[in-house]
């Protein structure tokens, strides 16, 4: 079950009864029906056993099938969602239990399916793809946790289920804005939701319109904007923002941050910053700390690679500031594609091309380059110990971009600051990963908390 621990704290009693009825009327008698053999039961899952590959994938995609439609009128954030994992091979027998290599390989393209997905190895693919009608997405190879070979993976989702087709129809709703800075730049801003009010800060790259479109930014902004007030805009260089601005500093992302709040309206409001942004965040809060609420911080860092006193930081830093000036607007994805590999590791070929091609239309090579040396040399050590408002930070464990030593050491120097870690490699936290469900529901619950009665009134979530 996708999200099993925040549905359960949200609404225990309601999921474990919504549970009970799936597996009485749908789940168990379809697995007795392939014929298929259920060797165990967790809190949130099961393992089953079919002596046909095909008789396997048929039931997996009747119970999807089946779940969407069971659960299509359950608010979004609420409903129960199922991934399932398919693998061949031999396996070892106890008298209540199966073991081996090819069990574990199942458990780990369950973790990669998609909520209401299906994920299954090449080789039952090549066994049932003359026998299955429906269609299943190529993945590629994927390296999989504690398994040294790489593994071939294909994806199936509902046919009926449009993906974030829930996003796409929140951003119908967003509202553009334009407002020029003092130093006569425009900067495009915009806001879609309603509640407590949220202030994104600007990071590596932005499209107010593509964003939402994207398979990493479209469901995060919808689950943001699903109980807040959500206030973003494209930092200068950026997406609708001009795209040849006089400057590219820390003191002009302040600077654009503080025109557009004014623009917009804000009050009192949340800021969410990731990555370089938690620098333009700490900035602005140590500034003006009478206006927000809270900071929620991802990815962030105190200190840019070139301050980090690292030799092979900053070796690595002048090697993707090459790059990108010889090859980012080249058709040819893969100069960008070192970036895409270092946000996001862990994700799918197409989950990877959707950042890549982010990148793209977001910004200029000239601009990418000048933003990349920007952020190299960030350093609010100093600033950071200033900071009195509450904040929380989270990081990924394993953060190809951003070492999550340099998370600790940003949450280290503010006062009070909160750290969690999140499970993972990507950078970026994707839907449908234990990161992005542990990520979105400490963002609501942290916000909710130290949302004052001066903002509008909101209803906060348990999660996400």
């Amino acid at each position: 079950m996708a999200g099993y621990s925040r549905l359960m704290e949200a609404d225990e009693d309601g999921v474990i009864a919504r549970q009970m009825q799936y597996r009485a009327e749908l789940i168990d008698p379809t697995i007795a029906g392939a014929p298929g053999r259920i060797i165990k039961t967790t809190g949130d899952g099961m393992l089953v056993e079919f002596t046909s590959a095909g008789d396997a994938v048929r039931c997996a995609l009747d119970i999807q099938t089946g779940m969407a439609e069971r659960e299509s009128a359950t608010p979004e954030d609420r409903r129960i969602r199922y991934r399932i994992g398919i693998n061949l091979g031999d396996v070892v027998i106890t008298e209540d239990d199966i073991f081996g290599d090819e069990v574990n390989v199942a458990a780990r393209l369950e973790q990669m399916a998609e909520p209401g997905g299906v994920c299954i190895s090449d080789a039952v693919f090549h066994m049932i793809q003359s026998r299955i009608p429906e269609g299943f997405t190529d993945l590629g190879s994927q390296s999989v946790k504690n398994i040294s070979r790489p593994i071939r993976v294909w994806q199936w989702t509902p046919q009926a289920r449009v993906r974030f087709h829930d996003a796409q129809a929140t951003a119908r709703t967003q509202q553009i804005g334009f407002c020029i800075t003092p130093d006569s730049v425009q900067l495009a801003h915009a806001e879609v939701g309603q509640g407590h009010a949220v202030f994104k800060s600007p990071n590596w790259l932005n499209h107010l319109e593509y964003d939402w479109s994207s398979q990493i930014h479209g469901p995060l902004l919808q689950d943001i904007a699903r109980h807040n007030r959500l206030v973003r805009f494209d930092q200068r260089g950026n997406g609708l923002s001009d795209w040849d601005p006089p400057e590219l500093s820390e003191a002009a992302m302040l600077q654009d941050m503080e025109t557009v709040v004014q623009a917009t309206g804000l009050d009192r409001f949340a800021i969410f910053s990731m990555s370089q942004g938690c620098a333009f965040a700490v900035r602005y809060a140590v500034k003006y700390p009478e206006k927000v609420t809270c900071i929620v911080m991802l990815g962030g860092y105190a200190r840019g690679p070139l301050m980090r006193k690292s030799r092979e930081q900053a070796a690595m830093h002048d090697a993707s500031t090459n790059i990108i000036r010889l090859g980012w607007g080249d058709p040819n994805p893969a100069y960008r594609n070192m970036f895409t590999q270092s946000f996001i590791p862990d994700s799918s070929p197409a989950q990877k091309a959707s950042f890549d091609e982010l990148q793209r239309v977001a910004c200029s090579p000239e601009v990418a380059a000048k933003l990349n040396d920007m952020n190299a040399q960030v350093d609010i050590t100093e600033l950071a110990r200033k900071l009195t408002v509450p904040v929380l930070v989270m990081h990924s464990e394993g953060d190809k971009r951003v070492p999550m030593e340099e998370g600790r050491r940003l949450a280290a120097l503010i006062p009070g600051a909160r750290f969690v870690t999140l499970p993972g490699n990507n950078h970026v936290v994707m839907a449908g990963t234990p990161a992005y469900d542990l990520f979105v529901q400490e963002f609501h619950r942290f916000v909710g908390t130290h949302a004052t009665n001066r903002d509008s009134p909101s209803e906060i979530p348990d999660s996400g």
